[in-house]
């Protein structure tokens, strides 16, 4: 279960995040070993001065229409999952809302069970026998 922070400049509309949110989601059903109906998402829109990024490194050139992607996952994913999952984010992305590749960024943390606790305080990574309050 993967929990995502999309950052990018104010001024989008409602359909243009729904967009994002589905492309998204479509690129962790397809690559990332994440079930349907597994979708946790904040999307985050920043004032000129509150999003500061550099157009050329290591890619580029980034337009005003950069976004983040800021993934933080429950279970490890190999280097070929993620490499095919980055690739299928900006083909989804691209289609709709129609983001140009340069201007994706995409960041994975990841963690293990221990890490979250999806409700009630209770730890992901215990047993569910444990977990039972």
């Amino acid at each position: 279960m993967p929990f995502t922070r999309i950052s990018l400049l104010a001024g989008k509309s409602p359909a243009y995040l729904a967009a994002l949110s589905d492309s998204l989601d479509r690129a962790l059903v397809d690559c990332f070993e994440v079930p349907e109906n597994d979708r946790f998402v904040a999307i985050h829109q920043h004032q000129p001065h509150e999003l500061v990024f550099d157009r050329t490194y290591r890619g580029g050139p980034r337009s005003d229409d950069f976004i983040v992607f800021h993934i933080t996952t429950g279970k490890l994913r190999s280097p070929e999952t993620k490499a095919r999952f980055y690739q299928r984010l900006v083909e989804t992305l691209a289609a709709s809302p129609g983001v140009r590749p340069e201007d994706v960024m995409i960041v994975i943390a990841d963690s293990t069970f221990e890490d979250w606790s999806f409700a009630s305080g209770v730890s992901a990574g215990l047993p569910a026998q444990e977990a039972r309050p």
